[in-house]
């Protein structure tokens, strides 16, 4: 029985392994191939390069348009911060509000919040098009950032609503009996204490729109406003040619961010996940 077991054990291992590997493949191909010349990326189908350079990362640094590529990684920094700042504020205020707060026709506005979340993005692009290109803001920032100032992120909101209901609410009157007001109880009592849902939150945000390639695409114009998604695709349609060695070389370094920023918030982005999870 127990050497039954022990070979599952090594079955389930092996094929977790497996499934590991394959997963990895194309980014280690990727790593890989950056540091191959460009008529070596297509033939040479090995992971050990055999010849290795280091020019595709000096000639993708040096960037495409005009514009180096330490451009394109300021403006997806800045695009990133404003979102991360906007999307943090406003989520944790509105799912303060539901979780903690009576006003009229609650259950309804949180139904009707909660029913955006299985509207299809699609749905929304030509209208909110619309509504942007009459503000005057198509190639600027203001698409990308503000409506994350303004509550719309329905899954972010639910998720702090999940975990501020799971907070003693005795905390909360005994900030009322101290003469705490809304704002204060807001403030001083749940946000400190929703920490890992702020990281969980403030993750996800970054990584989504530091990868977002559509939305951008569609909002920005000028090269000088580029961010990395729309930087990369220059390296594929410029002068009708593509620089595939570039290319990889700056994916490489497009990834660095996003992987430092998850691997060290690793810790709270799991404590978040798991605390909201089991909280009704």
């Amino acid at each position: 029985m127990t050497k039954s077991l022990g070979s599952r054990a090594w079955l389930l291992h092996l094929v977790i392994i497996s499934l590991g590997v394959l997963m990895l493949y194309p980014i280690a191909w990727l790593i890989a191939s950056s540091f191959k010349p460009s008529n070596l990326i297509f033939s040479d189908p090995s992971i050990w390069p055999s010849e290795f350079t280091l020019h595709n990362y000096v000639k993708g640094w040096a960037g495409i348009a005009r514009n180096k590529f330490s451009t394109f990684i300021i403006n997806s920094f800045v695009v990133c911060l404003l979102c991360v700042i906007g999307n943090l504020i406003s989520t944790s205020l509105t799912a303060f509000a539901f979780g903690r707060m009576n006003f009229i026709l609650k259950k309804v506005w949180f139904g009707l919040m909660m029913m955006t979340i299985m509207l299809p993005h699609h749905v929304t692009i030509i209208p909110q098009y619309v509504l942007f290109r009459n503000l005057g803001w198509i190639d600027s920032y203001f698409p990308l950032f503000v409506p994350k100032w303004l509550g719309t992120e329905a899954f972010f909101i639910f998720l702090m609503i999940q975990f501020i209901r799971g907070l003693p609410k005795d905390l909360d009157e005994s900030a009322k009996i101290d003469g705490c007001g809304p704002w204060q109880i807001y403030a001083r009592i749940i946000l400190p204490l929703c920490t890992p849902a702020l990281i969980t939150t403030a993750l996800f945000t970054f990584v989504w729109t530091w990868d977002d390639f559509f939305t951008q695409l569609l909002y920005l114009n000028s090269a000088k406003l580029f961010t990395v998604p729309l930087g990369l695709r220059l390296f594929l349609d410029s002068s009708g040619e593509s620089a595939w060695g570039p290319l990889l070389a700056m994916s490489v370094v497009a990834l660095l961010p996003a992987l430092v920023i998850f691997f060290s918030l690793q810790k709270y982005f799991v404590e978040g996940i798991s605390t909201t999870g089991i909280k009704g």
